[in-house]
């Protein structure tokens, strides 16, 4: 009979802020094994891998992200690694949101995100497109960006050319105003590897193709199916152990697809099944060592910072004042949070004005001496990477949720 191991929260939060640089001042040192980062030539992409991508909805929360997580980084390295040295690439990710990835994984992504299946289609019948169309759109413009970069506008043009002009009737609701029909779909061309951001042409947003890049992580020989199950290991080497309801929220998923991979993984000897807190959970097979104490140090993590999105149990992260103060109607990532030992335990947010930043922290808990200090140092942390002089305040935080 086979042993199942019991893992505890207090393991789980250990391990999973250590594989995210986040229990200490570590560096990144390079590949982390068959289930883990697989590295991304530049330390800024070995953590972005990592943290299974950084939200980059929000520039600076991005550079945030990956600058915490180090002693040295700064914005200026992780700008560098986007669009000269190229390790990043700027496209959609999870749930259809801008991130950054690790270039070298972009086929790895691509299969994975591809394979998820499209959910309903929130807009009324004659605004939607097609299967066909979609794919056609998709094509078009991977067509349209090979060997340039194009605004929105020129993009149109572009697809409207080679698809229809149905492509451009600005009937799709967004933001008070009406967006050209394609536009549904440019989550998916960032999903087919056929569309990434370039460098802004003054205040606009310009689209291009990803280039080919050198050593890049192919896709398994297996195919999409080898693809998914090699990504849910990544997933789960990071943030496991998780349940496919854990794993399909991160993606924005189906439940029951999600559940299917698992279970098709689970058979073929790919996942291995825990118990966590007598809860049935899953980590990638082989991979049940965990920390005995519980983490211990304080963090400031931004709007959307991959380890509030993905670690779960939600309410577990976000223990007793955090789910109500923390959360935004049960939707993390809308405030900037203070984790305490591995938990939320605060929010906060910094206001920049020139070269200073002032930081104001609202903790929920009492803090020891020593967390005062570890506060101090890690926004003089995040100052340092904004490249900014930085101010502690401890107050109420009077800014709401990000939009």
């Amino acid at each position: 009979m086979t042993t199942i191991s019991r893992i505890t929260w207090d393991a789980a939060s250990a391990r999973r802020t250590g594989r995210q640089f986040l229990a200490g001042p570590t560096e990144p040192t390079g590949p982390a094994g068959s289930a883990g980062p697989a590295g991304g030539g530049t330390p800024v992409a070995e953590v972005v891998g990592a943290m299974m991508g950084a939200h980059a909805q929000v520039p600076s929360a991005a550079e945030v992200s990956v600058g915490v997580r180090t002693s040295g980084l700064t914005r200026a390295d992780v700008r560098t690694a986007l669009w000269d040295g190229r390790s990043l690439i700027k496209t959609y990710g999870p749930r259809g949101t801008v991130h950054l990835l690790p270039a070298r994984e972009l086929p790895l992504w691509s299969a994975a995100l591809t394979a998820v299946p499209t959910g309903p289609s929130p807009f009324r019948r004659e605004v939607r497109l097609t299967e066909e169309q979609a794919a056609q759109v998709v094509a078009a413009i991977g067509e349209a960006l090979e060997g340039t970069c194009l605004t929105l506008d020129e993009l149109t043009e572009e697809i409207v050319a080679r698809t229809g002009p149905w492509a451009g009737d600005r009937v799709m609701p967004a933001f008070q105003e009406l967006w050209p029909r394609w536009r549904q779909v440019l989550h998916r061309a960032g999903w087919a590897g056929t569309l990434c951001f370039g460098p802004n042409r003054g205040r606009k947003a310009t689209y291009t193709r990803p280039p080919p890049v050198a050593g890049a992580a192919g896709v398994p020989a297996g195919g999409t199916g080898e693809a998914l199950g090699a990504f849910v290991r990544r997933y789960l080497y990071a943030y496991g152990p998780a349940t496919p309801q854990h794993f399909a929220k991160w993606l924005a998923a189906p439940t029951g697809w999600a559940a299917t991979a698992f279970r098709e993984l689970a058979a073929a000897g790919g996942i291995e099944e825990v118990d966590f807190e007598g809860t049935r959970a899953w980590v990638a097979a082989g991979d049940t060592d965990f920390p005995d104490g519980p983490v211990r140090g304080v963090r400031l993590l931004p709007y959307f910072d991959a380890y509030v999105i993905a670690a779960q149990p939600r309410e577990r992260l976000f223990p007793g004042a955090a789910f109500e103060r923390a959360l935004a109607g049960g939707q993390a990532g809308n405030f900037p949070v203070l984790l305490v030992d591995g938990v939320v335990a605060g929010v906060w947010h910094q206001r920049r004005q020139g070269r200073r930043t002032t930081v104001t922290v609202e903790p929920l808990v009492r803090l020891t001496a020593r967390q005062e200090r570890e506060l101090g140092e890690q926004v003089e942390r995040v100052g340092e990477v904004l490249e900014a002089r930085a101010e502690l305040v401890v107050g109420e935080v009077r800014v709401g949720p990000h939009a």
